[in-house]
C-alpha cells in the first residue's frame, strides 16, 4: 500500500522562457508618417490608434519601442519593415535591443 508516492518522481526542470527583445524604431526626415503607421499596423499588427501613437513618439523623441518579442520574431518582422522601406525608397531604420 504505502509506495506510490517513491514511484513519482520530481523534477524542477522548467522550462525557461525566450528572451525578450524590444524592436525600436527610429526616426528619420524623409519616411513618411503614413509608411510609418501602414508598417505598425500591417507588419507589427498594431490598431491604427497605437500605431498612430507610436507614431507620434518616434517623431517627437527620434525613437521608440514599438514591442517586445522573442528574437526570431523581432528579427523577421524588422527585416520584412525594412525590406517594404527599401522597396518605397525610405531610408527606414529600426534596431533590436536585448529587454
Amino acid at each position: 500500500m504505502g509506495t506510490q508516492s517513491s514511484a513519482k518522481e520530481r523534477t524542477n526542470s522548467r522550462i525557461k522562457e525566450p528572451k525578450q527583445y524590444n524592436v525600436i524604431m527610429l526616426n528619420d526626415d524623409f519616411t513618411t508618417m503614413e509608411f510609418v503607421v501602414e508598417v505598425l499596423v500591417s507588419i507589427f499588427h498594431k490598431d491604427e490608434l497605437s500605431a498612430q501613437s507610436i507614431m507620434m513618439k518616434v517623431h517627437r523623441n527620434g525613437k521608440a519601442v514599438v514591442g517586445k518579442y522573442p528574437y526570431d520574431i523581432a528579427s523577421t518582422r524588422v527585416r520584412r519593415a525594412l525590406e517594404r522601406a527599401n522597396a518605397e525608397g525610405f531610408p527606414f531604420r529600426m534596431t533590436i535591443e536585448e529587454a
